[in-house]
């Protein structure tokens, strides 16, 4: 079996799920005995299978012993659809066994020895016993029940097995109950109702031997089972490399663009491109995307269009996309909205950084992720954390934002905070000067480190791309007041039939 040993010479005993190991710093220890604890439906009888599943995968032996539970048979239908479920491993390296009727009728004293028989008799690493509730029901006071636990503890340590005790209860609770005090771990499973969305969350309120992620991290229960993701500010507080990168310059895809900036954005920066509907951003991306090759593998994180949608927007300005992506340049990956789980999203950025080697990424956009989370306040947090790790793997990264508003010179970012974390700002706005036709107008305000040319230039898109025309013409620039600005996302702006159909 695959154990780990720590620091302090405790064995560690992977629970499989690769987020929770890395909640709990790799996995639980061997001897332990642990609480997993949570209101009916919150996936506690499915964690502990998995638990199950993946010990005897490595090697281990297994028994998940059911008080008052459904019964074994509905047990296995329920779980026969998951992944992680192989029935060749029952019953002989994975046991199940009901003791209720021996609860009943010899009380805890009886619990334990049935305990004892099958993680002797059977040579098992890994006991479940599902139904903890009925146990401290049978217990006549706390002592019992402290005595009960102990006993399994002396005897679960000296053996060497990772015994997992399931039972209901509030959350949240602060009360302190016997069992609580004797137990090497508690972990907490929730299920939070936010407006008319739930999402299910872990805490792990107690964990001797080792530290852990403190707080609550979300999970979703898929066809795979339980997978749990880490709170991004909490596995990244600190970058994974400290090490500055090499500050070479990254084409933007735009040459008048690259040459106001001096020669393109730096590497292993965040730049901001703000605008309202309809101005251009996505096509911004889409030229940033089209830079990418062998040598600056680039990755297309959106939420709006299916990547075909996309492939036929670039070709509409010279820009293909299919091709990068046949020779694996590029990769695009489509996240439609919906009930998106914010560090979900945070985690499948990073994973495919880390698959890809990818230096070139583009998110379109902030918003969608803002309308993921269920907590808004971590916005500022999350982003600042997510591109302080971007930067140390090397990504240069570009991110649209749609303007709140159109009333002033420039429109607000959604979240306060955010501009300050960014390395560029790039502002894009449809004006219009003197009483004139409107005109695209694109704003270099900030980029660190390095100088810029802060001129207003106007643009186009049209068949050739994004061109850059000069300073804008005319006087008394006013940012035009468009219907297109309050439209739903992907409307034209009406800005020059051609360009209009071009851009967001």
């Amino acid at each position: 079996m695959n154990n780990d040993s720590d620091d302090l010479g405790l064995v560690r005993v992977p629970s499989g799920i690769e987020g929770l190991d890395t909640i709990l710093g790799g996995g639980f220890f061997k001897g332990g005995v642990y609480i997993v604890q949570g209101v009916p439906g919150t996936g506690k009888t499915i964690l502990a299978n998995q638990v199950c599943f993946a010990h005897v995968r490595n090697g281990g032996r297994a028994a998940y012993i059911t008080l008052l539970a459904e019964s074994h048979t509905r047990m296995m239908q329920h779980l026969r659809p998951l992944a992680f479920f192989d029935e060749s491993a029952i019953p002989e390296k994975l046991y199940y066994v009901s003791a209720f009727r021996t609860l009943e009728e010899e009380g805890l004293k009886g619990l334990l020895d049935v305990l004892r028989r099958e993680i002797g008799g059977r040579h098992v690493s890994c006991l479940i016993l599902d139904g903890m509730v009925a146990a401290e029901e049978a217990a006549s006071s706390d002592r019992e029940l402290k005595k009960f636990i102990h006993e399994l503890q002396s005897y679960a340590s000296l053996v060497g097995c990772t015994v997992f005790l399931l039972t209901s209860g509030p959350t949240h609770s602060r009360t302190v109950r016997a069992e609580h005090t004797m137990v090497d771990g508690l972990i907490e499973l929730d299920e939070t109702l936010y407006g008319v969305r739930t999402e299910r969350s872990l805490q792990v309120r107690k964990f001797r031997g080792a530290g852990s992620l403190r707080g609550r991290h979300f999970f979703r229960i898929v066809s795979d089972g339980i997978q749990v993701l880490p709170r991004i500010e909490s596995v990244f507080a600190q970058p994974s490399s400290l090490q500055p990168p090499e500050r070479p310059r990254l084409a933007c895809g735009v040459d008048a663009l690259d040459a106001m900036i001096r020669g393109g954005l730096p590497a292993a920066s965040t730049t901001l491109v703000v605008g309202a509907s309809g101005t251009g951003k996505t096509t911004f991306g889409l030229h940033f995307a089209g830079r990418s090759s062998e040598a600056e593998p680039g990755l297309f994180f959106g939420f709006y269009e299916t990547p075909q949608r996309l492939r036929e927007k670039a070709r509409m300005v010279g820009i293909d996309l299919a091709a990068l992506e046949a020779k694996g340049a590029l990769e695009i990956q489509w996240r439609p909205q919906g009930e998106n789980i914010l560090d979900e999203l945070g985690h499948a950025v990073l994973d495919a950084v880390q698959r890809r080697r990818v230096r070139r990424l583009f998110i379109d956009s902030l918003d969608a992720f803002i309308e993921s989370a269920v907590a808004p306040e971590r916005i500022g947090r999350f982003f600042a954390v997510l591109a302080n790790e971007l930067r140390a793997r090397g990504v240069t990264t570009v991110l649209s934002a749609e303007t709140r508003e159109t009333g002033g010179h420039y429109g607000l970012v959604p979240i306060g905070g955010i501009s300050a974390l960014a390395d560029g700002l790039l502002y894009l706005q449809v004006v219009r000067a003197d009483r004139g036709p409107l005109q695209r107008l694109m704003s270099v305000t900030k980029l660190r480190d390095t100088g810029f040319d802060s001129v207003p230039q106007r643009f186009s898109i049209d068949a050739e791309g994004l061109s850059l025309h000069g300073p804008l013409l005319g006087t008394d620039a006013k940012p035009a007041e468009l219907p297109s600005a309050a439209m739903p996302r992907g409307s034209t702006s009406g800005a020059g039939s051609a360009e209009g159909a071009q851009a967001r």
